[in-house]
């Protein structure tokens, strides 16, 4: 009896340990299930805090109607004064010469995505639309009557498209003037008889 004894003990112990692995096991995998609830509580709420914060920094719309209102007033005389939207404006790029197209687009799912957008996109009252005179002849060259380089003014390629579009639509509309390219003729091509009457005065 006395030489049972101590293998009762080494079996009572052992199971004694596989209990206390199997509590253990079990309060890990409960405290890992608490950590995991928590670590995704945790991240839906970071993500609820910047989709919030994304809505706050969206660019608002603005209607027509009071872009050409803000083109008459004072704010945009303090702004601008009697420069042009783009005149003031300086791109930003690596090295002593600029690329040779402007970026693609500075605005990226309603939210200006560069540190230095171009003028179009950085004023959200500067709206391109066929009625907005005013704003569009601001980028069509007064000489040629053709719309100046992005080159020249800087807007993005996305901006640039839109203008082109809007200017487009205002001359078929009849908002803007369409130039008409001058053609010399050459009439004696047309009237043979002119060069001998010519010559008989």
């Amino acid at each position: 009896m006395h030489r049972i004894e101590p293998f009762q003990r080494i079996l009572a112990t052992c199971a004694t340990s596989a209990t206390q692995m199997r509590q253990m096991h079990l309060s890990a995998g409960l405290f890992k299930e608490k950590k995991d609830t928590e670590e995704q509580n945790e991240s839906e709420d970071a993500s609820e805090e910047i989709s919030k914060v994304d809505e706050t920094m969206k660019r608002p719309i603005v209607d027509v109607q009071t872009s050409i209102r803000y083109l008459k007033s004072k704010a945009y005389k303090i702004t601008y004064g009697d420069a042009l939207v783009w005149q003031p404006y300086r791109r930003n790029h690596k090295g002593s010469l600029p690329p040779e197209k402007t970026r693609k687009t500075c605005i990226r799912k309603g939210v200006i995505s560069t540190g230095n957008p171009c003028p179009i996109c950085r004023d959200e009252y500067l709206v391109l639309h066929p009625e907005n005179v005013d704003l569009l002849k601001q980028f069509i060259s007064p000489y040629t009557g053709e719309v100046i380089s992005y080159q020249k003014t800087g807007v993005c390629q996305k901006q640039h498209k839109n203008i082109l579009i809007a200017i487009k639509q205002a001359q078929d509309l009849g908002y803007i003037d369409m130039p008409v390219p001058f053609r010399k003729y050459d009439y004696q091509e047309y009237y043979p008889n002119m060069k001998q009457q010519e010559g008989l005065c």
